[in-house]
């Protein structure tokens, strides 16, 4: 039994303890219908109702797309607002790093992909609680340098000779989608670098070590002044949408659908829409 099927195993424990001691308050105040009674007027000890932010205490780890780190860092202080008593941790990275650790035993309550196919890869290990669900889409955007000096206006400009251009690698969802609309436009294009995660390519155009780089609409929102966006038509071509699923080895199971249901919640597409995401 792995440690993250260990911790778990306490969770139906500690729920069928709950439940016993609801059922005696139930059975002592059928008798006596009257408000005033004790039992009818307080829960069991050490229990609440379902329904309260008190059941859901404790610590929720999230692994989730690099993507989503800003607009995620935004919702995990709104749920240990809604949640006193909790703490969310992230880990932020490239989708297909995040899924080899998490079938590789890394323990973790929530886990939010930026493509179907890397959450494929949880799921087809039965590390997945129930059924993925999108909860977001994306559209890939060229980042340029401020005032976009070397005049990149589509993604064929950015096969002009001696420009520098970054890409996330081909196994990441963001190197997926642009190859994907690369090979919409029927162009080839051979980088200077190939990143682990949206992130770093977006970085490389933010330190002027590269003029460009193909990376989300969300990331060059989320970066604000430090870089310029060039739409572009093949982009259409390779949204990418994002599904997120509770893992079945959770540590926190209760956490983790609470913070799932916050990120599919009005409250969590406000965050997500506002962040420059699709709706799903």
């Amino acid at each position: 039994m792995t440690t993250r099927s260990a911790r778990r195993h306490t969770l139906p424990l500690a729920l069928g303890g709950a439940a016993v001691l609801l059922a005696l308050t139930a059975c002592s105040s059928s008798g006596n219908s009257s408000s005033d009674s004790p039992a009818a007027s307080a829960p069991a000890p050490g229990s609440t109702p379902a329904s309260t932010p008190a059941e859901v205490t404790g610590s929720v780890t999230v692994f989730a797309a690099a993507s989503l780190k800003e607009s995620f860092t935004t919702l995990g202080k709104q749920f240990e607002t809604a949640y006193p008593g909790t703490k969310v941790t992230f880990n932020f990275g490239g989708s297909d790093t995040l899924a080899a650790s998490i079938t590789a035993g890394a323990p973790a309550d929530v886990f939010a992909a930026a493509s179907p196919a890397t959450m494929k890869t949880v799921t087809d290990a039965g590390d997945g609680q129930g059924d993925p669900s999108t909860f977001v889409r994306n559209q890939l955007e060229i980042a340029t340098l401020p005032g976009n000096p070397q005049h990149i206006a589509t993604l064929k400009d950015l096969a002009k000779s001696g420009l520098k251009v970054a890409l996330c690698a081909k196994t990441v969802p963001c190197g997926s989608a642009a190859q994907k609309a690369l090979t919409a436009g029927r162009l080839s294009l051979t980088p200077v670098s190939y990143e682990q995660d949206v992130k770093s390519a977006l970085t490389k155009v933010e330190l002027k070590e590269v003029d460009a780089a193909v990376v989300y609409q969300t990331d060059v929102k989320a970066a604000g002044g430090k870089v310029e966006g060039v739409p572009f038509p093949e982009s259409a071509n390779a949204v990418n949408a994002y599904p997120i699923v509770a893992l079945k080895d959770a540590p926190n199971a209760a956490a983790a659908q609470a913070f799932i249901a916050l990120v599919k919640s009005a409250e969590g597409q406000k965050v997500l829409t506002q962040a420059g995401f699709l709706n799903p």
